[in-house]
């Protein structure tokens, strides 16, 4: 099948090449070139405008755009309106439930079919095709797109109808957030006093409290290294704001105070570094 794919940055590249090996033909756009004529190599197709790797897609077209407005500024101007009719787009971004909902309307207004199936994961799940897929979707749709969903994880999940995929992702990258945020706090406390860090991480390591994370990002922490990240702090930033907005019926406070912390780490010009970054402005580095 010749699949468009619109957004080849950190996650998007290695989605696209999981397509191009599962024996498909993608044809990729992105903003910046240079970051998908690197994927030529691999049999990816690069295309010069997003309209072209649309018309160049047999019936499905995958996002996986920065967020809605990037959204809405590639697919859904009136030229490529046009061009939705008969075709599916399956939205693999971080969005809020209501701007997924937003442009489901749209897209099955001009004649499309969409469906939402954001990913948990990193860059290395990402390359092996271990992913975990949320999917908001109809259970036809579901069961129609199995075998592509499949290529980005092996045990893709229908969450409910569109806008409940975004919801699940909005709430895990609220857990990954306040979880570092956290765990700064804690650590930060721990270097204060000049305690062993690794007697506080053994302790951590056998209480209920303990999350991989941790050990995840602790090195990064105490080094102050947030470089060559999987995922940046803008993003975090960005999803936080998101998970705020989304929160209409309860008390977000928390969500708002993570957000503030990686406010202020964007404001110390980490905002392309890794999202442990926050700790260096829970902790005033």
């Amino acid at each position: 099948m010749n699949i468009g794919f619109l957004g080849t940055g950190l996650m998007g590249a290695p989605m696209a090449h999981q397509l191009q090996a599962a024996g498909h033909q993608v044809y990729a756009w992105n903003r910046t070139a240079t970051k998908v004529d690197s994927l030529a190599a691999t049999g990816i197709k690069p295309t010069a405008t997003a309209i072209d790797t649309i018309t160049a897609a047999d019936r499905l077209i995958v996002l996986m755009l920065t967020d809605a407005a990037a959204i809405q500024s590639t697919l859904l101007t009136a030229e490529a309106r046009a061009h939705l009719s008969g075709r599916t787009i399956l939205q693999m971004g971080t969005i809020a439930p209501q701007e997924s909902k937003a442009i489901a309307t749209a897209v099955t207004a001009a004649g499309g079919s969409y469906l939402e199936a954001p990913v948990l994961g990193s860059i290395p799940e990402a390359k092996a095709g271990k992913l975990i897929v949320m999917v908001g979707s109809t259970p036809e749709q579901f069961d129609q797109w199995l075998p592509i969903l499949k290529c980005f994880g092996p045990d893709p999940q229908l969450m409910g109808p569109v806008g409940a995929g975004s919801g699940v992702k909005l709430a895990m990258n609220q857990l990954i957030g306040t979880l570092t945020t956290a765990f700064s706090m804690s650590l930060g406390l721990v270097e204060q006093e000049s305690i062993d860090i690794e007697k506080f991480m053994a302790i951590v390591r056998q209480s209920a409290l303990y999350a991989p994370t941790f050990d995840k990002k602790l090195g990064r922490m105490c080094d102050r290294n947030f470089a060559n990240p999987n995922f940046p702090t803008k993003h975090l930033l960005k999803d936080m704001n998101l998970f705020v907005q989304a929160a209409e019926s309860f008390n977000a406070e928390v969500a708002q105070s993570v957000a503030h912390m990686a406010q202020k780490a964007v404001e110390q010009g980490l905002a392309d570094q890794d999202y442990s970054a926050v700790f260096a402005a829970v902790n005033d580095q």
